[in-house]
């Protein structure tokens, strides 16, 4: 599989891996080695310029996108709010159906859930974040450096939060530049070094 970045030249080449459908697995590598990158092809966000990326054994191109990205739901690193409240944010398509519970899930107090969303610290955003890409009852769930924003205490809520969405048999696949965070967490891991 090849993904050429500006000006052609590579950002990942070469490349092959299996994901199994079951606990969590890291990505890890080097800044610049297209760890997000790979993470982005998971869920049809990029498109490699060569070679497949496969999904229950079909090219992910052959999946409509949308209801691709339901199943296969992507967090960025930098949390994205939607205008309006915590609640409006978490709700659309939440298959849960209790906003409360789901924030609760994630370590946030439901009360949060009438606060304007863009009033959130980056803590608050990033779980608000995960209870959203949780609302859709996803089979997979892509995080790309879930914790790099936070303190040690918010750090290590996320990280109990991912480590039990896998136990409970949610397909994790997580991008993160922590060895040690990798080694403790994933059943397994994905090395990726910068193409040549």
């Amino acid at each position: 599989m090849g993904v050429d970045g500006d000006g052609g030249r590579p950002i990942v080449a070469g490349f092959s891996a299996r994901i199994p459908a079951d606990g969590l697995t890291a990505i890890v590598g080097p800044s610049g080695a297209g760890k997000t990158t790979l993470l982005r092809l998971l869920n049809r966000l990029d498109d490699p310029d060569d070679g497949e990326v496969l999904f229950e054994g079909r090219d992910v191109r052959s999946y409509d996108v949308i209801a691709l990205r339901k199943r296969v739901q992507y967090v960025s690193q930098v949390p994205v709010t939607f205008p309006g409240t915590v609640a409006d944010n978490v709700g659309p398509g939440n298959v849960h159906g209790d906003t409360a519970a789901l924030l609760t899930r994630v370590g946030l107090d439901p009360a949060l859930a009438t606060r304007t969303a863009d009033r959130l610290s980056v803590g608050e955003a990033q779980r608000m974040c995960l209870a959203r890409a949780l609302a859709l009852g996803p089979e997979c769930l892509l995080l790309d450096e879930p914790t790099s924003a936070l303190d040690d205490g918010s750090r290590g809520g996320i990280e109990a939060l991912v480590r039990s969405l896998a136990d409970e048999g949610l397909t994790v696949v997580m991008v993160t530049h922590d060895r040690r965070q990798a080694e403790e967490l994933a059943d397994r891991m994905v090395t990726v070094a910068p193409a040549p």
